[in-house]
């Protein structure tokens, strides 16, 4: 078994937000893709997000719609994914798929759930699912130990969040905003109101994404939630890149900074 709330219990310890990496696997290519998840791990990234390519990605951006869409093209598919679960594994940090639901279900929830967890994989955040049609994966991850990642959002009600909460284990994925993923040059300040709003009803960390893209805005977010979770700089990273190692090199490098940003968004104890 395997779970983040290691990880976010021990971020805590350290006086600090910790910092959750999100890259889909496939993108530029299989092999470049997991590289460059552990260059994430090795710079200081705590959790990474590996995301299933799908060809309709409601929630993410035209930065990761086009990394998804190359990977596709390029044969990813989702066992690929546990192939990236189990060389995180390796490296020494634990794993959430994010997939749209209809992937999860077409290669069969109990399937993936005992794939995931011989892999070494946490779990799975799932951002198009809501816990009331989650019963089947709610159960599946019950009986793997795995984690199970809802989302709330701005237009979230009290009530809602107090459901959406319950129903998660390991932290709660707070949408800092109502569009799509991507580099924002500011973090929109409906974030930390909905951090507020969700510490309200719940223990868990409560982890933010959707608009963070560099150290300054890292030590912004982790000056209010538990973790602070990245994608689009990251693929944007690779998408630039001359070459795949160039690639590789730039997000190590970009995870440390972010790091650097996590660990100096709250003041010394």
């Amino acid at each position: 078994m395997s779970s983040v709330a290691p990880v976010l219990a021990q971020a805590k310890a350290e006086g600090r937000a910790a910092l959750i990496g999100y890259l889909p696997v496939g993108f530029p290519d299989h092999d470049t893709s997991i590289a460059a998840m552990v260059a994430m791990v090795e710079n200081g990234v705590d959790i990474v997000e590996i995301g299933v390519p799908y060809s309709d990605p409601l929630m993410d951006g035209p930065v990761i719609q086009h990394a998804v869409e190359s990977a596709l093209v390029a044969g990813a598919r989702p066992r690929d994914a546990i192939a990236a679960t189990e060389a995180v594994a390796k490296a020494g940090a634990p794993s959430l798929l994010m997939t749209y639901w209809n992937l999860a279900d077409r290669y069969g929830v109990p399937r993936l759930a005992a794939d995931l967890a011989a892999a070494g994989g946490a779990g799975l955040i799932t951002p198009d699912l809501i816990p009331e049609e989650a019963g089947e994966w709610i159960a599946a991850s019950d009986e793997h130990e795995l984690d199970r990642v809802f989302l709330v959002a701005p237009s979230s009600t009290d009530g809602r969040l107090a459901m959406t909460a319950a129903a998660c284990r390991g932290f709660v994925y707070v949408a800092s905003t109502m569009g799509v993923t991507g580099v924002r040059s500011t973090v929109n300040n409906a974030a930390e109101v909905l951090v507020h709003r969700t510490r309200a009803v719940t223990d868990l960390p409560l982890c933010v994404g959707l608009g963070v893209s560099n150290a300054e805005q890292a030590a912004q977010v982790a000056g209010f939630a538990d973790g602070v979770i990245v994608g689009s700089a990251f693929v944007k990273a690779l998408a630039n890149a001359s070459s795949a190692a160039e690639g590789v090199r730039a997000v190590g490098e970009i995870a440390s900074k972010l790091a650097e940003g996590v660990r100096s968004g709250r003041p010394a104890a």
